[in-house]
Formats: C-alpha cells, structure tokens, sequence
C-alpha cells in the first residue's frame, strides 16, 4: 500500500509516503510559502521512494479547519494529483492530526486553532482501541467563551488557540485537564495515520467528492 499526504493548513507545510508501514517525510514550518514548497515536497519523496504518481494507492490530506489560503493549497494539489493520475483520496480533519500527535501519551486531546477574529477552531478527541483519535463532538468554531470544554476523562490540549486563551480555555475543565502543548502543528505523517484505518475500510473517495473544512464559512451559511 502506497499512500502520499499533504499538509497546509497552518504555517506548518509538510508531506509524507507511507508504503507498506514505511514512512518518510518533509516537514518545514514556513509561513506564506506553502505554494512553493509543496510541490518540490512531493517530488523529492516520490524519487527518494522511486515510486511514481500512478503507483500510488491513495492521497490523504488535512482538509482544514485552518488558514484560508494553506486549505486551498492543498485541495488544489490533490486535485491536480488525483485527476492527473485517478486517484482516490482521503480527507481528514486538520483538529484531527494534531490530535493524532499525541496518540501515543493521551487518550483524550482537545485541538485548538486560533481562528483570529477573537474565534477559535475547536474538537475534542478520544484515542480508539486501534490508537487512532476519533471526533467525540463535531469539529467547530466559537468565541473562547463559548467553548465547552470537558468534564469526563483526562485531556491535554494542542494547537495555537493554547496560546492565545491558555486561561479561558483551561477554565472549561474541572481538575481534568493535564496540559498542553502551544507549538505543536499539525504534520503529514499524522495524516498518514488517520488515513490507513479509512483505506482499509474502502472509504476513501473520489476527487469530485473531496471540499475543504471552512467552519467559518458553514456558521456563516446558518444565519
């Protein structure tokens, strides 16, 4: 099995090739430059590996919540690839990966991304039997404020949004909540991971199917 991944919603530009279990990656945290560095990204791993575009078996990519412009790059590479080649593709949530970051220490991790605007892009995560981070609530957006937390188990934070509301974030839980991690971004690899349970369940999808998560846009389109 074969499958390449791309990650650009947020400053972090990564990509990475999963074959058979092996997984190498390109990862450079690169504000505004995602455009240039994807592509060359994607051609060193795919000789470095000497496997060509149409012997991939899929394309996995964080589909966002995240930066408007990262999320169109990526939807607009995997588009190019998977048209190019005719290949199927896995969208996953960006809150997702970063959650998957911390599979192997924590079971429960809420993803924060600061949003701007006085907004944050939010889910909360619980690591299945197969050490992957499944959605306990749907991925959302809302003020700090209006962010509910969690009362059961205990969570560890990710993402940019600790660091930007450390204290109305962590005011949300009880005496349940073990820490976080500001800095950490979300990479390809951790696509990677998110991608296999759904391959193997003959769940990916055709490109014509694929959107970007703009959470922004979806509370806009209620009102």
């Amino acid at each position: 099995m074969k499958i390449l991944a791309i990650e650009t919603a947020t400053e972090a530009c990564s990509a990475a090739l999963d074959i058979n279990d092996s997984c190498i990656q390109r990862f450079e945290v690169a504000p505004r430059q995602h455009t240039q560095l994807i592509l060359p990204m994607i051609d060193e791993l795919l000789q470095e590996a000497d496997v060509n575009p149409n012997e991939l078996d899929a394309i996995a990519f964080g589909q966002g919540p995240g930066a408007f412009t990262g999320v169109r790059i990526a939807i607009g590479v995997v588009q190019g690839l998977a048209f190019a080649h005719d290949l199927p593709v896995i969208p996953v949530s960006t809150l997702a990966v970063l959650a998957q970051h911390f599979a192997k220490e924590h079971s429960h991790v809420a993803s924060i991304i600061d949003a701007r605007m006085q907004e944050i892009y939010w889910g909360l995560y619980k690591k299945n039997k197969s050490g992957v981070m499944e959605a306990t609530i749907e991925d959302n957006i809302s003020s700090p404020n209006d962010y509910p937390g969690a009362s059961d188990s205990d969570w560890f934070g990710a993402g940019s949004g600790w660091k930007t509301y450390p204290k109305e974030l962590q005011a949300k839980f009880d005496n349940n909540f073990i820490g976080f991690d500001a800095t950490a971004l979300p990479t390809a690899e951790d696509v990677i991971c998110l991608a296999k349970p759904i391959y193997h369940d003959n769940r990916a999808i055709s490109i014509e199917d694929a959107a970007p998560l703009y959470l922004r846009n979806k509370v806009a389109n209620k009102n």
